[in-house]
This record gives structure tokens, C-alpha cells and sequence, in this order.
């Protein structure tokens, strides 16, 4: 996901390290017969879910449809995901504050011993403007309801979004004290995009004594810091944030129709994960949902997953929505299983239901690699595997590892990304050291990458590029990466419980395609560097030792910690003002006719013009080489050849003297086998 450009000052939460893998259907799977959107709830007494919809009929479907709709209305919903049902209660419940273009919203809901409470807000005809919230009580599962109808509980736009935490079935989960918590967005339920008010970026909370719920003045509000550390105030301008996150998404669009720059706090829901032990923010913008874990009500609170559903037009097989809620009646038993509600009416899609997709998730749990080397054991088709994308235009991840080199899934969305990514997670670490990527299709406005394409390895929720990478065939930046095209990434020996290939993504439209990701933990064809002390890194002093020699009468020698090197410390150099040829050379055992491919990084004076670098026989004929001229910052030099009958082969990196003062630096060389 592409961000706006930090500015002082601003707060991201960090990612989390305590889910493996998630993962989250690309549309909902389960649609009921009802009709409206938000749909927060609460698990009650009686063993139903109760929720409050907008804007719709819910379960009655009278017809024909009634107009006006009811712009609020209370349902009792029975059963599990594949066979639920429901019947609509009332929709008589609170009022509106604000006279002119405002709607009742539901916002959260809560069920407390056995008596329902409902938090509705005022909310502008456009969306972007919540300036006054309530709270509504119902003693008969939500029949009748009552609430204080002289004033708002919340006006101002001061904590008008508000949404109760979901602690399970008649809030029986909470076993640790006896407050009910809510959470509370200021000024708004979600970005404002006409930016008529401030857009929500911190997410305030609330307790209350339980029997407490309706009476304000028994409302204390969080008043610590991001990081947990809990005190308390009822003073409500003394609050503070539990998270906070300036990130803003989708900053430049292609499209001036399209929303932009959207801050990621908004109206969804706060549920109680109690066979996880883990809190779960789920929150969403017009393109992604975002979701957020913590371990205690108060924090800390990091980020653990940003779905991106790309920019419009969606599909039935991918397509996002907004008022992301977790009913905590659904969760499985082990906690893992998990069932989101949202809905959406724009993007080409419409999905205005109480409808659920699935969300499966997997505790991180420390692993050490055991994975035997393999050449044909693809990691991509191990058990648990989850396909991790920036975003898939048609939802199909499943062509990333099913076998065919002939699909295509590209990333095609709204949005003049910089970074583009296609990978896995994994529930253990595994050891790797090659991938193979197969393009998709390639089209006019783009398909392929356009720079700084590279493997990278998830260690310890950290995501770090893989050593010494090689490309074969070599990668050309652009369409002519031509369409179901492999190649094959190459690189020292590592491990990780996550891999993807990163890069720019190329064209006008600036996306990328795949076909399919093998992954492979190579017992040949990984990257095993043939060359001792490939960096320089064992040279103990300035002049040139084994296993590296010279050749060539002028001055060569190392650079030690002097700020040269590509990488580590050191470097060698060659400096001459003669016409002679100098390089720095080693020999290598290799296997008679057998594919190597030699890498290595060179730069030099801006008057060098016959440079050279490849590979010879040890009496000194030529296998093959590369030409390089000035060379004003490291550069990689690729040689690939055939040993032929040789079992031992000499590299070599060096040039002819101009004349006059010129050098050359040489660091980081591989010699792979392929």
C-alpha cells in the first residue's frame, strides 16, 4: 500500500508479530435476505444475535419497497453462518439531534445482563459529518427502547461514533472487572471526503459501571499513552488515543472521480477474541479494510492486517465494504475462525445485506526450519500457506500456486503505486534459496516491473531483502518480460515464515501480473557462492592475499573500512597510469561442462574504457566476458558460461590503463552454479 509522505510529527502504529498468517475472503460468502448496512450487534442472553441496520428494511422485506426506507431499524438474528435467519423488531429507537439533512445511525451494540443497549448517532445526508451520538436501552431484546429524549449524550462531534466493545455472549467474557468499555471516534464515522470536518485518526475509549451504561456522568474516559500504560478521567477533554494512526491511503489516484488520500480510522468494531486472548480493531476505507490487535482493551495496538480491494470497479469474486464487524457469536471455538460483516453499493457491486465473509487467522508460534533441500518440493503447496498481495484486480490468489504457468492475475487498481509485492506466509519457518516467477499477462498500461525487483524473507515480522540475489534470465524492466514468462530468482541460502518478490511496478497504470510462485529450498540451482571471500571481508591487511591474487605490474590492493565498499567493509582496487592490464583474479574448482553464472559489482574513474570481467580458463583463455567503461557508482557486471572440459576456471575483474591516473573497485562477486 502506497502511503502519503511521513510529515513531522505524524503517529503509525507498528505491524504486529502476533498472527502468522491471515487471511480474509476477497467478497462475502454468505448473504442472508435482508436489506440495509452497518449491521453492529451484540450476542444476548437468549443465545441470538441482535443488530441494528441502516438504511434498509432489514429482515422485512416488505414489497413493495417502502420509500422512504427506514433509516434505522433493530433485528434478532438466529443461527450460524450457512443458516441464519432473522426477523426485524422495530424501528423505533432514539432520534435525531441536528435538524436539517441528518439520519439516525446504529454504531455499536452491547448486551449486559440481559437488556440490550444501542449506540445511534446523528449522521449527514453526504456521510461526512456525525455530530451528535446516544445511547438507547432495551429491556425486552429489542422490542421497545428508551433513551434520555431531551439531549444527546455526546454532541459536539466529540465522541459520536462509538462503538461497544463485544466481550461475547451477555458480555460474559469480561472476567476481569466489572466495566463495560466503548470505543469512540471524534467528528466523524469515517474520512470526511468532502473534508467539510476533521477526519478521525485517533480511536478513543470509554468504561462505565455496568448498570451505569445510560448515565454519562458515570463515564470515565483513557487518558494514558499508546503504549498501554492505563489511567483514567471523567473528564472527556482530558481523553487520549489508545491508537492513533496518521497513515493516509491511496494518496495519488489515476482517476479524479476516485476518493483519495483517506485517513484509516472508522465506524466497524471492537470484539473480544477469548480463545486468542486478543482484542481486534476491524476498520476500513473506501478501498481496504484495516484491522488492528492488542492484548488488553487499552493497548498497545498494532497493525496486523490492510486488505486492499483495489480501486473501483469491483467484482462478485473481490470487492471490499465499509462498517467492518466481527460478531463474536461466530468465532470458533479454537478462535481462529472468524466471519466478517460489511457491506457496499458502490464499485459496481452491491452487497447490502447482513452478509459475511470468512477471516482465518494463525498464532504466531516460534518454528525452527527443518525442510530438507529439494528440488522439487514447491513450499509455495505447504500446509497453511496464505498468498500475501498489495492488491488482486480479480480476487483470484489462487493462481499464484495452482499449479499452471498459463493463468494471469495482475494488480491493476486506482492507485499510481510505487511498491507492488506478490508472496506467502507461512504458519512455520522454512529454509529457501529460490524462487521461480512466471508473469501473467502483459498489457498496454502495464504487467510487468519496472525497477528494483527482489526477493524478500519474513524473519521475526520482519520483512529483509535475500542475499546476493541473481535473475536468470535476466529481468528487462519492462513489457518485453513478455507474458507466462519464468524466471528464476537465485540467492544464498536463507530462511523465513514469509517470501514475496517486491518491486516498482511498471506502465502508465502501474501494476504488475503473475502466472504462478514456486518457492523451492534448492539442493541444486540455489544460490551456493563457488568464490571464497567474495566481499573481501577476510582480508587482514591492505594488500591482496589468498584466495584472491594479481595480475598485472601496478597497484592493487584493499580497501579496509574506509567507506568504499558496495557492502560490509572492505572492497579491492586496482589504481594504475600505464597502459598495461592489472585485475584481481581467483581460482575456482568447478564441474566440466556445467552452466555457472559469475556476478560481481564494479565502479571506476570516468576514463576507464576497456574494463573486464568474467571468466577464464587457468592458463588464461577466455571463457567468456563483459566490456564496462566509466562506472561512477557500483554496477552489476553478469557473465553466464559453459566450464566445457575445465574443473577449474579463474575469475577475473580488471582494465587496461589509460595512460592516466585511473582506478577501479570491485566488490561483492558470486559464482553460482545453475
Amino acid at each position: 500500500m502506497a502511503l502519503a509522505p511521513t510529515v513531522a510529527g505524524a503517529v503509525v502504529p507498528p505491524d504486529s508479530t502476533f498472527f502468522s498468517t491471515v487471511h480474509v475472503e476477497s467478497a462475502a460468502s454468505l448473504n442472508t435476505y435482508s436489506d440495509g448496512d452497518l449491521w453492529p450487534s451484540c450476542w444476548s442472553d437468549d443465545g441470538n444475535l441482535y443488530a441494528g441496520n441502516g438504511d434498509g428494511r432489514g429482515f422485512s422485506l416488505i414489497e413493495p419497497r417502502p420509500d422512504p426506507v427506514f433509516d434505522i431499524a433493530v433485528n434478532r438474528i438466529q443461527g450460524l453462518p450457512g443458516n441464519l435467519t432473522g426477523s426485524t423488531l422495530t424501528t423505533r429507537v432514539s432520534q435525531t439531534w441536528k435538524t436539517g439533512r441528518y439520519n439516525r445511525k446504529p454504531t455499536g451494540m452491547v448486551c449486559v445482563d440481559g437488556a440490550l443497549y444501542m449506540a445511534v448517532q446523528d449522521l449527514e445526508w453526504n456521510f461526512d459529518n456525525a455530530p451528535n451520538a446516544t445511547i438507547a436501552k432495551s429491556t425486552d431484546r429489542g422490542v421497545t427502547w428508551t433513551w434520555n429524549t431531551q439531549a444527546p449524550m455526546f454532541p459536539s462531534s466529540v465522541f459520536t461514533t462509538i462503538m461497544f466493545l463485544d466481550y461475547g455472549k451477555n458480555n460474559a467474557w469480561n472476567t476481569f472487572d466489572t466495566y463495560v468499555y466503548a470505543y469512540g471516534l471524534d467528528y466523524n464515522w469515517r474520512d470526511s471526503f468532502d473534508n467539510s470536518t476533521s477526519d478521525p485518526t485517533k480511536l478513543f475509549l470509554a468504561r462505565m459501571p455496568r448498570t451505569g451504561i445510560m448515565n454519562r456522568a458515570t463515564w470515565e474516559f483513557y487518558r494514558g499513552d499508546l503504549n498501554g500504560g492505563a489511567s483514567w478521567t471523567t473528564d472527556i477533554t482530558q481523553r487520549k488515543p489508545v491508537l492513533q494512526d496518521d497513515r493516509r491511503i491511496y494518496v495519488n489516484t489515476r482517476d479524479s472521480q476516485h476518493i483519495r488520500d483517506m485517513t484509516v480510522l472508522s465506524q466497524g468494531s471492537v470484539v473480544y477474541n477469548k480463545p486468542l486472548n486478543r482484542y481486534l480493531y476491524t476498520s476500513w476505507t473506501e478501498y481496504t479494510f484495516e484491522f488492528y490487535e492488542s492484548p488488553t482493551p487499552w493497548g498497545p495496538w498494532k497493525k496486523f492486517l490492510t486488505k486492499d480491494f483495489g480501486g473501483y470497479p469491483w467484482s462478485a469474486t473481490k470487492n471490499g465494504g465499509y462498517s467492518a464487524t466481527i460478531p463474536s457469536k461466530f468465532i470458533s471455538t479454537d478462535g481462529k475462525t472468524m466471519y466478517v460483516q460489511s457491506n457496499t453499493f458502490v464499485g459496481g457491486v452491491t452487497n447490502y445485506n447482513f452478509s459475511l465473509r470468512k477471516l482465518v487467522v494463525e498464532p504466531r508460534v516460534a518454528t525452527t526450519p527443518s525442510n530438507a533441500q529439494s528440488d522439487t518440493v514447491n513450499l509455495a503447496t505447504a500446509p497453511g500457506t496464505r498468498a500475501v498481495e498489495k492488491v488482486a484486480h480479480f480476487g483470484n490468489l489462487g493462481v499464484l500456486n495452482n499449479g499452471s504457468r498459463n493463468d494471469s492475475e495482475d494488480s491493476w487498481d486506482q492507485e499510481n503505486k510505487t511498491s507492488d509485492w506478490w508472496g506467502y506466509t507461512w504458519p512455520r519457518a522454512y529454509h529457501l534459496n529460490k524462487v521461480r516467477y512466471t508473469t501473467g499477462g502483459m498489457f498496454s498500461d502495464g504487467g510487468w516491473f519496472s525497477g528494483n525487483l527482489r526477493v524478500q524473507v519474513r524473519q521475526n515480522g520482519v520483512w529483509a531483502d535475500v542475499p546476493n540475489q541473481q535473475i536468470t534470465p535476466v529481468y528487462p524492466f519492462t513489457s518485453a518480460a513478455g507474458s507466462n514468462t519464468t524466471y528464476t530468482f537465485l540467492f544464498d541460502n536463507t530462511w523465513g515464515d514469509g517470501v514475496r518478490i517486491l518491486g516498482t511496478p511498471g506502465g502508465a497504470a502501474a501494476f504488475t501480473s503473475i502466472g504462478e510462485l514456486e518457492v523451492f529450498y534448492a539442493a541444486t540451482g540455489g544460490l551456493s557462492n563457488l568464490l571464497r571471500d567474495p566481499g573481501f571481508e577476510q582480508q587482514a591487511s591492505n594488500t591482496v592475499s589468498a584466495p584472491w591474487y594479481v595480475q598485472g605490474p601496478d597497484t592493487k590492493g584493499i580497501d579496509r573500512g574506509l567507506g568504499f565498499s558496495r557492502t560490509g567493509a572492505h572492497n579491492g582496487w586496482i589504481r594504475t597510469a600505464s597502459r598495461d592490464w592489472n585485475a584481481l583474479k581467483q581460482d575456482v574448482a568447478v564441474t566440466p561442462n556445467t552452466n555457472y553464472v559469475l556476478t560481481g559489482w564494479v565502479r571506476g574513474s570516468s576514463n576507464v574504457d576497456a574494463g573486464f570481467f568474467g571468466v577464464c580458463t587457468v592458463p588464461g583463455t577466455i571463457l567468456r566476458e563483459v566490456k564496462y567503461g566509466s562506472l561512477p557508482g557500483y554496477t552489476q557486471q553478469t557473465v553466464a558460461f559453459n566450464s566445457g572440459n575445465n574443473s577449474t576456471v579463474s575469475v577475473f575483474a580488471g582494465f587496461w590503463g589509460m595512460g592516466a591516473d585511473a582506478f577501479v573497485q570491485i566488490d561483492d562477486l558470486t559464482l553460482t552454479r545453475q
